[in-house]
Order: C-alpha cells, then structure tokens, then sequence
C-alpha cells in the first residue's frame, strides 16, 4: 500500500534529532516534494500523535515559530524547544546551531 503525503511528512518529522529543529521546506524536500512545504504545516496542524511526532521540532527557515501551533501556541513550541536545550536569539531559533544537518537527497 502507498504510503500518504502526510505519513511521508510524519515519518520525516520523527527522524529529526533532539535538541534539533527542521523548516517546513527542508521537511517538505526529504518527504519527497520541496513544494509541499505547506503541506507539511497543515499534516503537523493534524498530528495524530503528538506524543511520537515532535511537531513542534519543525520551524520555518527563518527559526520562527507557528504562532498556530496546533498543540499550544507559540509560546508552548518555544517551552517544548528550550526544554530540549534549543537556544533562540530575539525569540528566533537559532539556525545556525540548532537546524538539522540531514542532506535532501
């Protein structure tokens, strides 16, 4: 059976490292399609298992985090991020340190 696009997005959010975060677009790309960058904000808005999918790992590539963050809010997203060591610089995760250096094949 064919896996769906949301579980080809779930399955890469699940590969991204503690302490880690990945964009939107970078998921998007090792999911199978750089252009499902939106896609991948509405599966993580649906997580069916928040508590196996770490959605909140998932930023935009700026480092900013979903002010619609389906589990919370924003602020809830930075608490679950700090709480893993991620440092943020003026309320940004800091990419530079922090974003999942997975190649996109």
């Amino acid at each position: 059976m064919e896996q769906s696009t949301f579980d080809k997005i779930y399955e890469v959010v699940k590969q991204i490292p503690y302490g880690q975060v990945a964009t939107y677009g970078q998921v998007a790309a090792l999911a199978g399609n750089k252009r499902w960058a939106r896609v991948v904000g509405y599966a993580l808005h649906v997580n069916p298992d928040p508590e196996n999918i770490p959605c909140y790992r998932v930023v935009n590539k700026e480092g900013r985090v979903s002010d619609a963050f389906a589990f919370g809010g924003g602020n809830r997203q930075i608490e679950l991020l700090k709480a893993e060591g991620v440092a943020f610089i003026n309320g940004y995760v800091d990419m530079k340190n922090y974003q999942w250096d997975r190649p996109i094949y």
